[in-house]
């Protein structure tokens, strides 16, 4: 048993199994703290619409073994990924709880989560990712059921709002979540209305929700991280940045805050703040390509291409199956002039790609012409572009072939180039 972790799962697919193991679990914390004293957590289905959740000054003096059945019933939401309430996001909720053990010292967080509900909406605590990597997941003893039992929908997460987020309409989450805030304009219940405001495209009411929630609650990271959210739907990358670093703040270890963050510098043209967001996002979490993704593209804004190639290469090495990780090292490659290449990157990427994304394609196209392959730049160019409507083909036309006469500039040596300068002039000739 995995003694010495400050957080222990037990996941299975069957609650006996679990039960069992989890108390082989409970009498080893015991052997080690026999004057351990135990604390039930609130109920995981509760925690999303709690605030404050985590409060570690109620708790009893001496070691503690913090209990929680039914972990897995926290993280049930059926929400898209984009528009996900981060209250019932694992990598926010653990680490409230483990920021907190950190904290206080002398306590064991104990639980127990059915596995299939953690594969299906914790696919992170599997892979040990982020927080999740702090945390021994250990498997039940395989005892089978008499009947299913502990996935979504359980017996013991019947409350409004934790329905509420298991509704496959978004339209029955929203009347739900109103409901509960009209039985308790809480923090919480205001920040899972203004969620469901913005899934249904409500941004009015989602505003004034969630600024009420931030009036009430100016502490708490989750507020204005789902501000920093409605923001973006704004389109005010100004304040979504000012959003996102205030949860960041707020919740240091949080990665998902500060990346958006990082992201939203990007955005505004701050690469320096933008790259030392995303070091804070790797801090918490190394293993999250996305912000080494982004780490890489800052570096090649930034003109550091040693590092922009360093941080791509490790993107594709965390998510090999990435299309873009490969696309994103081509274009850096193409810039340090090192053709062949960046070829090999940009036919990777578009072997994992199946939507073939244009731009990708055209850029594609011009590596195979810096590598002498004027014909297999040409057929490049008119697969990638033939079907695209008229003003983006256009756009993207104008864009390839100002990158043409750039490579051109910069290698006026080039065979064939033609083929492919005089297919662009002509195309863009046309009315």
């Amino acid at each position: 048993m995995p003694l010495g972790h400050t957080a222990i799962v037990v996941v299975g697919t069957s609650a006996a199994g679990r039960q069992a193991t989890a108390a082989r679990v409970l009498a080893q914390v015991f052997d080690s703290e026999p004057d351990a004293r135990v604390v039930a957590t609130p109920r995981a289905a509760d925690w999303p619409f709690m605030h404050p959740l985590v409060e570690s000054h109620a708790w009893p003096p001496g070691a503690l073994v913090l209990w929680t059945p039914d972990l897995h019933d926290a993280f049930v939401n059926e929400q898209g990924n984009s528009t996900r309430l981060v209250t019932t996001q694992p990598a926010y909720l653990l680490q409230l709880w483990l920021d907190a053990l950190r904290a206080r010292g002398r306590a064991t967080f104990v639980a127990t989560a059915d596995l299939r509900a953690m594969q299906q909406h914790a696919p992170d605590a599997l892979e040990a990712r982020g927080p999740w990597r702090e945390v021994a997941v250990v498997e039940a003893d395989d005892q089978a059921p008499k009947a299913p039992d502990g996935g979504a929908g359980a017996k013991g997460a019947s409350t409004l709002l934790a329905d509420a987020f298991r509704a496959a309409i978004p339209g029955d989450r929203l009347a739900a979540a109103g409901r509960a805030v009209d039985e308790a304009r809480t923090p919480a219940r205001l920040l899972a209305l203004a969620s469901a405001c913005m899934e249904v495209n409500d941004l009015d009411n989602a505003g004034a929700l969630l600024a009420e929630a931030v009036a009430a609650a100016p502490a708490w990271a989750a507020a204005h991280f789902e501000h920093g959210k409605y923001w973006l739907r704004r389109d005010d990358m100004a304040a979504a940045s000012d959003a996102f670093g205030r949860a960041s703040a707020l919740l240091p270890t949080f990665a998902s805050a500060a990346a958006n963050w990082g992201a939203t510098l990007g955005e505004l043209d701050r690469p320096e703040e933008a790259l030392a967001a995303f070091t804070r996002a790797l801090a918490a979490d190394p293993a999250n390509a996305q912000a080494v993704n982004n780490v890489g593209v800052v570096m090649r804004e930034l003109g550091r291409l040693g590092e922009s190639e360093a941080a791509f290469r490790r993107v594709i090495a965390l998510t090999p199956d990435l299309a873009f990780g490969h696309y994103n090292l081509g274009h850096t490659l193409f810039l340090q002039g090192r053709y062949q290449a960046s070829l090999n990157a940009y036919v990777a990427g578009q072997q994992r790609d199946p939507a073939r994304n244009p731009v990708q394609a055209s850029r594609l196209a011009l590596a195979r012409l810096a590598t002498g392959d004027p014909a297999g730049a040409l057929r490049e160019l008119q697969g990638a572009t033939a079907t695209l409507p008229r003003d983006y083909r256009r756009q993207l036309l104008r864009d390839t072939q100002t990158v043409a006469w750039a490579l051109l500039s910069a290698s006026p040596e080039l065979r064939d180039w033609r083929v492919v300068g005089d297919w662009l002039a002509a195309e863009l000739a046309k009315p």
